[in-house]
């Protein structure tokens, strides 16, 4: 019992004392609480009268910013209204010199179309007056117009000769030495550089045989031998009287050199019959036919042209047997290609171009036996059939001037090739031509008026003129050495240049007694 109320007593004495120490703490804490809320009261007012301090301080900075701003802008106003009232009245300024100027002009044009309409109307009067002046010049000399005008330019004309002559002179003297220096180096550094041999070739149509028994072994019984190799070689073979040799005739330079290798094989081989003939010309059209192409690719090869159709490849190597007086067509050919190109070069030109040109230049000749016309139209077409640019096609047709020359190029191949065919010993010519060309000289030059003698001489290179003792102006002179010149040029074809030199006689005649 009594423990039980010790126990309660205790649990008493605990739960009063918690209880106690409950409203103590309670007490302390409110206590606690009321300082912190004045504490925080004196913040929050202290808080915001400093915020309304410095909103009031703002609100200053801020209308002193704004006035400021406001006398910018009000300065900045005025400013540009002043400009623009200077600008203004610089317009003003311009638009009235502007109406001065324009007044100025108008008053010029009426003064100008009052000036031109009094020298229309003196224009006029002195139309008439000249009118009537040519009309009563005409009753006097009784003589029209297209007539007295013919009278003098007769007359000029004749006084002029002396002088024409002279000036002609000095005009081509100033012509020369600002042209022919610069001709000549160009010429002959292309000429130089294409240092080659001169030709000698000819086209090959006798054939030496062994023995004159040979003869009769080529003709054959009846006949038979000779007929089948003219028949199907496409020539003529003549066995005449020559000793130990007979000849073939063909203007097919390729059928000739055909007929003369498989001759040359039959007289080598001795079986003469027809079987043999016939396959020896076969074979040997096969072995020209590679020749012919082998000799158009090795010339493109050494030209250095590219992308050229075969066909034309091959008909520049039937040049090869192809001959001008004496001068082989291809080596000629390109001998033109490669003087064409250095002449090119010299000028800073398409040498490549030029090359191409001038390789192309004779194609014509190779096929000239079966189409009718000039070598160089027919050349020409053939390559414009190929495909070839139109300069080169031009280039071919003008060379020998049967088309008017149109680029430069046709000028530099033309030169190319006077060149190549005038150098000497390039080609031979025939002596009745030879003649003939002395002669067609002679007689040209002696047709003139004035000239009592004329002589061809150099192989006719040159012409020696000697005028009449009473043509006595020295510009005559030169008058009738170019008037000779030109009709060479008109109407002789040669190669290279002709000199004219005129000469006056004077002979003086004594007699001793």
């Amino acid at each position: 019992m009594n423990y039980m109320t010790a126990i309660i007593a205790i649990v008493v004495g605990v739960a009063a004392g918690l209880g106690a120490g409950f409203m103590i703490s309670k007490t302390l804490a409110a206590k606690k609480i009321e300082g912190a809320s004045s504490r925080a009261q004196r913040i929050i007012q202290e808080a915001q009268q400093a915020a309304e301090q410095a909103k009031r301080e703002k609100l200053t900075e801020a209308k002193e910013e704004g006035f400021r701003l406001r006398q910018e802008i009000e300065r900045e106003g005025k400013e540009r209204r002043a400009e623009l009232q200077r600008a203004e009245r610089r317009f003003e300024q311009k638009e009235e010199n502007l109406d001065k100027k324009l007044d100025r002009i108008a008053h010029r044009e009426d003064e100008l179309k009052t000036r031109q309409e009094e020298l229309e109307a003196r224009l006029l009067e002195a139309q008439e007056s000249a009118q009537k002046q040519t009309e009563r010049l005409e009753e006097i000399a009784r003589l029209t117009r297209e007539e007295a005008r013919e009278l003098l330019l007769r007359q000029t004309e004749e006084d002029a000769q002396p002088v024409l002559g002279l000036r002609l002179k000095e005009l081509e003297e100033k012509a020369k030495r600002e042209s022919d220096r610069k001709a000549r180096e160009i010429i002959v550094t292309a000429v130089q550089r294409c240092a080659v041999e001169h030709t000698s070739e000819a086209s090959v149509s006798v054939v030496h045989l062994p023995s004159d028994e040979m003869k009769g072994r080529i003709i054959g019984r009846e006949g038979r031998n000779i007929r089948t190799f003219e028949t199907i070689a496409g020539v003529d073979l003549i066995v005449d009287d020559t000793p130990e040799a007979v000849t073939i005739s063909s203007f097919d330079p390729v059928r000739r050199e055909v007929a003369r290798l498989s001759l040359e094989r039959l007289i080598t081989d001795g079986r003469i019959h027809p079987a043999r003939i016939e396959e020896l010309i076969e074979k040997a059209a096969k072995d020209v036919e590679e020749k012919i192409i082998e000799a158009g690719e090795q010339a493109i090869l050494e030209t250095g042209i590219k992308n050229m159709h075969p066909e034309l490849i091959r008909t520049i190597g039937q040049l090869r047997y192809r001959f001008s007086y004496g001068q082989n067509s291809l080596q000629h050919s390109l001998e033109v290609s490669f003087i064409s190109g250095m002449i090119a070069a010299e000028l800073g030109l398409d040498e490549e171009l030029a090359r191409r040109a001038g390789l192309l230049h004779d194609l014509g000749k190779a096929v000239d036996h079966q189409i009718e016309g000039p070598h160089a139209l027919i050349g020409a077409d053939l390559a414009r059939r190929y495909n070839e640019s139109p300069d080169v096609v031009s280039a071919i047709a003008s060379h020998h001037e049967d088309q008017e020359a149109k680029t430069v190029y046709d000028v530099i191949v033309a030169a190319a090739d006077a060149v190549s065919a005038a150098r000497p010993g390039a080609r031979r010519e025939s002596l009745d031509a030879y003649v003939k060309r002395l002669e067609k000289l002679e007689e040209l030059a002696r047709g003139f008026n004035g000239v009592s003698k004329a002589y061809a001489i150099q192989a006719g290179r040159e012409v020696r003129v000697i005028i009449s003792p009473n043509i006595s102006d020295e510009g005559m002179v030169h008058k009738i050495a170019y008037d000779i010149a030109r009709k060479i040029e008109e109407e002789m074809k040669y190669p290279g240049q002709i000199k004219v030199t005129v000469t006056r006689e004077t002979r003086a005649t004594e007699y001793a007694k």
